[in-house]
């Protein structure tokens, strides 16, 4: 992560209107899952600073790993759980420790070996055990955003799914989800474009949390398209959430009826 917005990271997960709204989403998920009192091993993969340990709490005991020092603060609640290194086939939980959740939340777009990190996240997995992940989607949509968060590729649910076979990856879910924010980020693109062609190149910065009546206004409409579009799979989104695990396990009788509303289109 570039170092200046690192050096915002915290303030926007605690208080911007998207990491709000993602945040809530997940959760959700989790929930839909019946997992929620389950007391579940739950590895947060690309943690940060342990920002979503509170809230997994309803779930589980959270730990993580994240490779970005400039990210964690010595005296954190969570420090003690947060394994600092790469996330590759190097890292092996100690006593051979498996997860009932893993969550790669806006992580596998960084990576070079995005294939490799899910394969490795898959053999980490308790029987029975899911990967909950979300990418930015579609690669129409990039614009200087992604820039500033070193990010390689957006993934259409076509792509995840080709990711998700080559790394041995059963997906139960795929939907896209912000489905507002994608035609303001083509938008986007299309005028940084425009823009570049006429020699008027922009140095992204990142991002800021907006004004107080922006900032909730943009987290309620988020929120409302959530709960009008819950059981409603659209074709479009500026994000992506998977859902799934290892290929030769089958999910328990719950969790089939919990994702029986969820289609992979």
């Amino acid at each position: 992560m570039q170092r200046q917005y690192a050096e915002v990271y915290r303030e926007l997960y605690d208080r911007h209107w998207w990491w709000r709204a993602r945040e809530d989403r997940i959760v959700s998920a989790l929930r839909e899952l019946q997992l929620s009192g389950r007391n579940a091993t739950i590895l947060d993969v690309g943690c940060g600073d342990g920002l979503f340990f509170d809230r997994l709490r309803e779930f589980g005991i959270a730990e993580g790993v994240e490779p970005d020092t400039s990210l964690l603060r010595p005296d954190a609640p969570y420090r003690d759980r947060i394994h600092t290194r790469p996330f590759d086939e190097t890292f092996r939980p100690g006593g051979g420790r498996e997860y009932d959740v893993i969550l790669m939340l806006d992580v596998l777009e960084h990576l070079p070996d995005a294939q490799g990190a899910l394969t490795h996240a898959l053999s980490l997995l308790a029987p029975g055990g899911i990967v909950v992940a979300t990418v930015p989607a579609f690669q129409a949509l990039w614009t200087n955003h992604d820039v500033i968060n070193q990010h390689i590729v957006r993934y259409d649910r076509a792509a995840f799914f080709a990711l998700a076979g080559a790394a041995g990856m059963r997906i139960d879910s795929a939907r896209y989800f912000f489905h507002w924010v994608a035609p303001v980020k083509l938008a986007t693109h299309l005028a940084e474009r425009l823009n570049s062609g006429n020699g008027r190149v922009r140095h992204p910065r990142p991002p800021r949390v907006p004004p107080w009546v922006i900032n909730r206004t943009l987290y309620w409409l988020t929120r409302l398209e959530q709960r009008l579009f819950e059981r409603v799979s659209l074709p479009f989104g500026s994000s992506l959430l998977i859902i799934g695990g290892r290929p030769d396990e089958r999910l328990a009788g719950q969790r089939k009826h919990a994702m029986a509303t969820h289609t992979t289109g």
